[in-house]
């Protein structure tokens, strides 16, 4: 229908962004000046790079000795003094400690043999073994002799040289019996000859303590020197 020209013409509008008045524009906001960038801030539970692992220190080489002379000594030590030579086979020393120790237990001739059980036990309590152990008999032998040799001189003997438990020997077979740490002698009786002759040979079977139950005056006389 064609339009009158008192009648405005309406124009379709292209669907678009409005324009907004000069009075209600926005700012623009202004670009960041090109620079460095900051570091990246690493995430938490990401581990960062590496750090590279600092060079060895190398320790300097010692000098290569050269021959027919010392090598010298590293820095910071010292050099260990020799040991000292020992004592030479046979001096008085080696004399010296082979003498065993010699205890006196006072005692009567009828109390001779149980102060010398009495010496064992205690013996026995601070640690001795029971093969470490002789006890030698001036007198009436002992009743634990007089029963093993009721079976036999060859069993009696064989459990001599076993070793393993106290073991009770007269003084006329003192010379069969073999050398033990602990030798116990009881002066208990019998002639004056036998005492006399089993103090000297006790001493020898003895390793490191001989002990002799007996009148002190008697045995200091028998031994040659108060002790």
């Amino acid at each position: 229908m064609p339009l009158s020209p008192e009648e405005p013409q309406i124009h379709e509008s292209a669907q678009g962004p409005r324009v907004t008045p000069a009075s209600g524009r926005i700012t623009p906001t202004p670009r960041p000046v090109p620079g460095p960038r900051p570091a990246a801030v690493p995430r938490p539970g990401r581990p960062g790079p590496a750090r590279p692992t600092p060079p060895a220190q190398r320790t300097p080489r010692e000098p290569a000795a050269k021959p027919g002379l010392p090598a010298p000594a590293a820095s910071g030590s010292s050099a260990a003094p020799a040991a000292p030579a020992g004592p030479p086979a046979g001096s008085a020393t080696d004399a010296g400690a082979s003498v065993p120790q010699i205890q006196l237990i006072p005692a009567s001739a009828e109390g001779a043999l149980d102060a010398a059980e009495e010496a064992v036990d205690l013996l026995l309590d601070s640690g001795r073994a029971p093969g470490e152990v002789l006890v030698v008999t001036t007198g009436d032998p002992h009743p634990w002799a007089t029963h093993e040799l009721s079976f036999g001189d060859a069993s009696y003997w064989a459990q001599h040289d076993a070793g393993d438990d106290v073991f009770y020997a007269d003084a006329a077979a003192l010379d069969r019996a073999v050398s033990r740490p602990v030798v116990v002698v009881a002066l208990n009786g019998g002639s004056e000859e036998t005492a006399v002759g089993a103090l000297p040979t006790a001493l020898t079977r003895a390793g490191a303590l001989l002990i002799v139950c007996g009148d002190p005056q008697r045995i200091n006389a028998m031994l040659g020197a108060g002790v």
